[in-house]
Parts: structure tokens; C-alpha cells; sequence
């Protein structure tokens, strides 16, 4: 009876879930989101790892009603990635900036998201600060059969060390798809001098959607991170080769939906007043109408939801994050979420 009463339910959310267009086809939509949660750390210090200022003793006084305090809000801002089509928020949420497995369960656990189970991979990165990648899914909508983590390696600096790239590959409205969740290397040191760690990452990320392909030369692939570069810039234009059209994409392709949505003057965060739009979700051409593709990409948005907002005039409108110069703003993050939406013909 339990067993029945849950495939029940699947059946009713799935209902729900649907898209009619002009041609009176019926859609199912799969919400498919990023999300970087900004030094979400547990209090303890580790020995061995960067964390002394997200402890008691450190210099953020990181204590347990902070850290309950930011879990709470980063749930609030899940349980609100909800759409008429998606109404179960989104299948699938990459993100980083993670201290450990622990962290993602408290927040799974969280009252704003409690009701919707979703799981948790984690894998541990050598990241010299301590965070990860990590992935939160429905397994009610998405089905996970494997995970890898790749390790970026730079030859000529080899004590560099940064966070692995997690590959969890599954089936999705009854497709496979594989979902590469990236932090790239940050613009420490500025932009330029550190272009090269990017544009390795980027290579990477190409090479694993491609030993994918060598496999399966249908499977959709999504690269999805803050890859703290721009749609533009040359690791994403150029090294990974994602297109700002959907037009003309090859099927073993990446079309980069978040160009023209910078273009528009929307970002995910700021620096020194300018928007930067470095929460991608990059699909690839097998998950385009154009080559073929029964999961393929709908639309994109940036879930900038109000309260994620700063009220402050300086900042208005900015991301309400943790911390802003040493003081606790109890905020969310840094970063807004970003969203993309798969359909399938039903």
C-alpha cells in the first residue's frame, strides 16, 4: 500500500509538471538549478584545514546560531525555486562553496525543504581553503547511476591545488544526462594572471563531456558552476566553445544561454559596482531541439528573489550575503541562484 501510495504521488506531481504549447503538445519540465553558498562551514576547526575564522574562537565568532541561522536562509531561498511547472523546485541543485557532507545534510534537513528528501553527493576536494562541490536532487526525479571526481592538475605549478570536478551522471524524465557541478579557480591575483587556471578548468570540463560522448554519443551533458569567469571570457567562449545561440550548435556543442542574459544587465553577483554573471549552466548541443533531443533546454533565469536583495543604499539591490566588511549581515549569499528549465514531450 506504501509502495502505491508513493508512485501515486509521483504520477499527481508529474501531472503537475507540465507545459502545453500552441501545438497542444504537453510538456514535463525539470528545473535544473546552481547555487554557491558562500563559506558554508560547520564551527568546528579542523586541524589541518583552512577554517580557524568559521569557528567560535576565529574571527568571525562563527557560532552555532549563525551557522543554524545561515542553513535556515539558505533553505528559505530553496523551498522558493518553485514555478507553476516546477512546482516540486528544481530536480537537480549543483553547488559549492562547501565545507563538507555534513553541512549539505543539515541543510536537506532544514524545516524550509525538510518535506522535499532530497539527497545529497559530496565528495571531499584537496582545496587549500576547504570547500567543495556538491549535488541535491529529488530522487523522485532524477536517478543517480554514477559518480566520478576529476582532479585539475597544472604542470607547471604543482603544489596548485583547487576544488575536484564532480561528474554525476543519471536518468532524467527517463533520459540520461550527465551534470559536471565546477568551482572554478578564483581571480585571485587578477584576472589576467590567473586566466590560465580557468581556461585549464575549462579543458577539463571539455575532456569529461567528451569521454561521456565517447560512450554515449546521445547523452545530454550540462556544465554547471561558479566558474568565476563570464560567459565572454575566454575560458567559456573559446576553450570550452559555448555559444551565445542555440543556433548552429554541433550536437557534442555547448550553447551558454547566460551570455545574452549579462548582455541584459542581470548578474548573479557583484565587484566594485559591476555585475559579473559567474553562476553558469552551460548545456550542450545533445540537449538542443535542433540535434534531436527528446530532454532538451527551454529557458534560464536568475532566481535574484527580493529578499535575497540587499535593502542598504549603497548596495541596493545587490546579493544579500553572510558577512560584509567583518560584520554579520545575516544574509543568504554573495551570489544569486541560477535556474535552468529541460522539457520533455509527454
Amino acid at each position: 500500500m506504501k509502495r502505491f501510495l508513493t508512485f501515486a504521488l509521483i504520477l499527481f506531481s508529474l501531472a503537475l509538471n507540465t507545459l502545453a504549447n500552441d501545438d497542444k503538445k504537453e510538456f514535463v519540465i525539470f528545473g535544473v538549478a546552481f547555487y554557491n553558498l558562500e563559506n558554508l562551514f560547520d564551527t568546528i576547526n579542523d586541524n589541518g584545514k583552512y577554517d580557524l575564522e568559521f569557528s567560535p574562537q576565529g574571527s568571525r565568532k562563527w557560532n552555532s546560531e549563525k551557522y543554524w541561522s545561515k542553513i535556515n536562509n539558505l533553505a528559505t531561498a530553496m523551498a522558493h525555486m518553485t514555478t507553476p511547472t516546477t512546482p516540486m523546485g528544481p530536480a537537480i541543485i549543483g553547488v559549492s562553496e562547501i565545507e563538507n557532507k555534513s553541512v549539505l545534510d543539515d541543510l536537506v534537513n532544514a524545516e524550509p525543504i525538510k518535506s522535499r528528501n532530497l539527497a545529497v553527493v559530496h565528495h571531499d576536494s584537496p582545496d587549500r581553503r576547504g570547500v567543495d562541490v556538491g549535488l541535491l536532487y529529488d530522487p523522485q526525479l532524477f536517478e543517480v547511476t554514477n559518480v566520478t571526481n576529476h582532479r585539475l592538475v597544472i604542470e607547471s605549478e604543482p603544489t596548485f591545488l583547487t576544488r575536484d570536478q564532480m561528474c554525476v551522471s543519471g536518468v532524467l524524465g527517463g533520459e540520461p544526462i550527465s551534470i559536471i557541478v565546477n568551482h572554478w579557480p578564483s581571480r585571485l591575483g587578477g584576472q589576467e594572471r590567473s586566466a590560465h587556471l580557468r581556461k585549464a578548468a575549462a579543458l577539463l570540463s571539455k575532456y569529461i563531456a567528451d569521454s561521456i560522448w565517447a560512450v554515449n554519443p546521445n547523452q545530454g551533458v550540462i556544465i554547471m558552476g561558479d566558474l568565476n569567469d563570464d560567459p565572454q571570457n575566454a575560458s567559456c567562449a573559446e576553450v570550452l566553445g559555448a555559444k551565445k545561440r542555440e543556433k548552429g550548435v554541433a550536437a557534442h556543442g555547448f550553447f551558454n544561454p547566460w551570455w545574452e542574459v549579462l548582455d541584459n544587465g542581470i548578474g548573479t553577483l557583484t565587484y566594485k559596482g559591476e555585475w559579473n554573471l559567474f553562476d553558469q549552466i552551460i548545456v550542450s548541443g545533445t540537449l538542443l531541439q535542433q540535434n534531436g533531443a527528446r530532454l532538451q533546454y527551454w529557458k534560464c533565469q536568475v532566481n535574484n528573489f527580493d529578499f535575497l536583495r540587499s535593502k542598504e543604499p549603497n548596495y541596493y539591490g545587490h546579493p544579500l550575503r553572510t558577512y560584509a566588511g567583518g560584520k554579520f549581515l545575516n544574509g543568504y549569499s554573495d551570489h544569486f541562484p541560477t535556474e535552468i528549465f529541460l522539457m520533455k514531450e509527454k
